[in-house]
């Protein structure tokens, strides 16, 4: 966490965050609903509700994706929408247990913007995730998972850095304090806008092929 801390500090004009309401000790209960009642950015004001963080307190493993979708804002529970049934897929054809896993998001309310009667997904900006990280690393200090996997782009450069680049490093291993092995790879979202049914079947079979990696991890550091 320091190394994320000291990012933070080190911009000149410091942004609000989250940070002043994280609960000590930071459970993981204790966060769910100190974070439900979050207004450290202006999203509260479109979400339903704070979507966060679900999974063992003990899992192996932590997923960590941009931010909830219109089923997740709907019903409170991350990665349950389309994006969330196709990693649950990726993970039984990687061999990844689903109870080893903790999922959730850097910005845990869902931004969006109208398009006739739907909700259109809109990128969080950089002050709304800087407002929402303080969440994200009590989530990590609490479960402290041996391997941390950043979903997107979004994911990876709040955590790893603005440089990282998901379509040069995903798969590969990352030396990071977050844990003992970190890994990138695609957003499933991103799977699921593949303009072809060829295409899409060549992108899941990439996502599966670096979540085998994430599998052979877990084994090692088991």
């Amino acid at each position: 966490m320091t190394q994320l801390k000291s990012q933070r500090n080190s911009r000149k004009q410091p942004l609000a965050t989250a940070l002043p309401l994280i609960p000590r000790p930071a459970t993981l209960k204790a966060l769910r609903e100190a974070a439900s009642h979050c207004r450290a950015c202006p999203l509260w004001k479109q979400g339903t509700q704070t979507v966060f963080g679900q999974g063992s307190a003990k899992a192996a493993v932590m997923f960590v994706g941009e931010q909830p979708g219109f089923e997740e804002d709907r019903l409170g529970k991350p990665f349950i929408g389309p994006a969330g049934k196709l990693l649950n897929k990726a993970l039984a054809q990687a061999g990844i247990d689903r109870g080893e896993v903790y999922v959730t998001n850097v910005v845990k309310h869902f931004k969006w913007e109208p398009k006739g009667q739907q909700h259109i997904h809109k990128k969080p900006n950089a002050k709304e995730v800087a407002a929402c990280l303080p969440w994200l690393e009590a989530e990590l200090e609490s479960v402290r998972p041996a391997v941390l996997v950043c979903l997107g782009a979004t994911a990876a450069q709040a955590l790893l850095g603005r440089a990282f680049r998901v379509s040069r490093q995903r798969g590969v291993p990352v030396q990071s304090p977050l844990a003992r092995q970190v890994f990138a790879t695609v957003h499933p979202s991103s799977i699921l806008r593949a303009p072809s049914d060829e295409d899409r079947h060549e992108a899941m079979a990439r996502l599966v092929e670096d979540l085998r990696k994430v599998a052979a991890a877990i084994r090692r550091l088991k």
